[in-house]
């Protein structure tokens, strides 16, 4: 396994992926499709994706997992197959990265609330666990606990992720721009509130995804960097806030355009930059040829 950490020591920023679903989505998955199940019932098609990101730049990708919690699975009748599906899904990803990328084990949330007793704190963490443990059998480098919003949930997913496996164990939460402009997740936490007891969870690289394009990034990013100054701070940005018109969800940021705001992140504190929502192979091509034109211009300045 490699260490994500020792690699920013090096290389300062990383590129990391694009949205999962947006390209699962374009390859036939129906709206109601269990996404995790492809990882058996169509490989080609999630390895096509993984390659595709691998080819578009990125120095790290996730795995079709982010569905993978059994209580998840248990919606669609899976419940019983998480081990095999989240180590099936790192394998598909570990042979797309081969030994020279990352791959991070994606861990999304439950869908469940621990306040209304949906859920017990056991199951929610022994789901975790298993899914972790089977994402570091099929060879993930990390684990990669994303888009969450309750922070009881996230700080059980990263004690699971760690405990479990040993990896280093990353975090990232949605954020809402608010009517003051002000960034809350849906349950009001704001950046600032989640720092501290991540990393008293055990996560070593914290940040934020989904919900908003790379512009808003910025000022979340700018948050979380004033309570940490060290931590590695991961983003991984929409293409733009989506419209939907007809039925039809579309998203407008242009690849170029997402890219031209990667300076300013970097700049505030962003060190692994990717996309979510509505992102393609070409948006992560051009976050790539944007962070190593940066990296070249610091380093013939000397930096």
């Amino acid at each position: 396994m490699h260490s994500i950490l020792h690699a920013l020591r090096q290389k300062k920023v990383l590129v990391s992926d694009g949205a999962w679903g947006t390209m699962l989505q374009k390859r036939g998955l129906q709206p109601g499709e269990c996404p995790e199940v492809w990882n058996v019932t169509h490989r080609e098609d999630v390895e096509a994706v993984a390659r595709g990101y691998i080819n578009a730049g990125s120095d790290c990708i996730l795995t079709n997992s982010f569905g993978g919690h059994p209580v998840k699975l248990k919606h669609f009748g899976f419940e019983e197959q998480a081990r095999e599906l989240n180590r099936i899904a790192a394998e598909i990803s570990r042979e797309a990265a081969g030994n020279d990328h990352f791959v991070l084990g994606s861990m999304g949330p439950t869908g469940t609330l621990l306040m209304m007793g949906e859920i017990t704190e056991g199951e929610m963490y022994d789901g975790f666990a298993i899914q972790a443990e089977a994402l570091k059998i099929g060879g993930v480098d990390a684990i990669c606990v994303e888009t969450m919003s309750d922070l009881e949930e996230a700080t059980i997913a990263v004690k699971a992720a760690r405990e479990a496996t040993g990896l280093e164990v990353f975090c990232t939460f949605t954020f809402e721009q608010t009517l003051k402009g002000e960034y809350r997740t849906m349950m009001g936490l704001a950046p600032s509130m989640i720092v501290q007891p991540l990393k008293e969870a055990g996560a070593c690289i914290i940040g934020t995804n989904c919900g908003n394009g790379m512009e808003r990034m910025i000022d979340i990013v700018k948050e979380l960097r004033t309570c940490d100054s060290e931590i590695p701070i991961l983003v991984h940005a929409n293409a733009g806030i989506p419209t939907i018109k007809d039925g039809i969800t579309t998203f407008p940021e242009t690849p170029e355009g997402m890219a031209s705001y990667v300076p300013t992140l970097i700049v505030a504190g962003a060190s692994i930059i990717g996309g979510c929502c509505g992102t393609t192979s070409e948006h992560v091509k051009a976050i790539a040829y944007k962070i190593r034109e940066y990296l070249s211009q610091l380093n013939n300045n000397g930096a």
